[in-house]
């Protein structure tokens, strides 16, 4: 009978387990296997050691998408975080309807990137989009959005007679617009996330606070921003983790990574070598450097949390 109870409860997790060994376990040992091989879809290869490797560090397209890939994170994450946490403030102090609200806020989570990419591209079109009509309201001339190789940076300082090197010149204009999308596509579920960890804050805080003349963006910076911080660190690490993967959008709205590969992101470089080019071994190595680039930043990430707690 005892026996019977201690392993009962592996019993009721033994499906999510074969799950997970199935299609997360074994795909990234067996992607890790392929890596050392000239490995195509139509089968096994010769035995090539780190030439994959060394192919993929040499490669300037592999360096592009990854830097492609850094400006998206560093533009998304950080707008991500600012606009979720003022959307949920602004929806903790909603009295009525507060569900309705949360509700429309986090629609377009679980709406299809597929359908959502491709009404963006529609409102990014040149020619009849509604970005341009909407700018132009302000008085700027209309954009290129997802044809623009530029950066947004030297097209910004341009009309200022200000002339920027490449390297200063920042993410194309149609990377640009897929971090809007990407930031809007999220904001739901960071929104939600927030919210839940601002209702877990005792008001009592709160009400010792203001009998302490203490205004309203004293509360904020002195008792929100350090009791959300568990929360602030679990959006920062998954919207890190999920803009990496970025896929759909880039697939969808730009042509073959857009304009002079300025929206090649890693996750499209990976795809377009393992089933365009047929060079499954050579996208096992690129998605194996991804992993570790990720694995580095999260443990990074938990380093600092750590470290901000203490």
């Amino acid at each position: 009978m005892k026996t019977r109870w201690k392993i009962s409860p592996y019993l009721y997790l033994l499906p999510a387990l074969i799950l997970l060994i199935a299609f997360r376990l074994i795909p990234i040992v067996m992607s890790f296997i392929i890596s050392f091989f000239e490995w195509t879809l139509h089968g096994t290869g010769d035995f090539i050691g780190l030439h994959n490797y060394l192919k993929l560090f040499s490669d300037p397209e592999f360096w592009q998408s990854m830097m492609n890939t850094v400006w998206l994170v560093v533009f998304v994450v950080p707008a991500s975080l600012i606009f979720s946490l003022i959307f949920a403030v602004l929806l903790n102090q909603i009295k009525t309807l507060r569900g309705l609200f949360r509700t429309v806020y986090f629609l377009p989570y679980v709406t299809s990137m597929v359908a959502v990419s491709i009404v963006w591209k529609i409102i990014f079109n040149e020619q009849t989009g509604l970005a341009n009509k909407m700018i132009g309201l302000v008085g700027i001339n209309p954009q290129k959005w997802l044809a623009e190789a530029r950066g947004i940076f030297d097209i910004f300082f341009s009309g200022f007679g200000i002339d920027l090197p490449n390297w200063l010149g920042g993410p194309s204009q149609a990377l640009f617009a897929i971090m809007i999308l990407t930031v809007w596509k999220s904001l739901g579920y960071n929104t939600i996330i927030y919210l839940s960890g601002l209702q877990n804050i005792a008001k009592d805080y709160y009400e010792a606070a203001e009998i302490d003349g203490a205004g309203k963006f004293k509360q904020f910076f002195k008792i929100t921003l350090p009791l959300v911080s568990p929360t602030t660190y679990y959006v920062l690490m998954m919207t890190t983790i999920v803009t990496f993967q970025a896929f759909s959008q880039v697939y969808l709205m730009t042509n073959k990574g857009g304009p002079l590969g300025t929206t090649n992101l890693i996750v499209y470089y990976i795809f377009t070598k393992g089933f365009d080019a047929q060079e499954m071994g050579y996208a096992s190595a690129a998605a194996l450097v991804l992993f570790v680039v990720i694995l580095g930043l999260t443990y990074i990430q938990k380093r600092l949390e750590k470290l901000v707690n203490y």
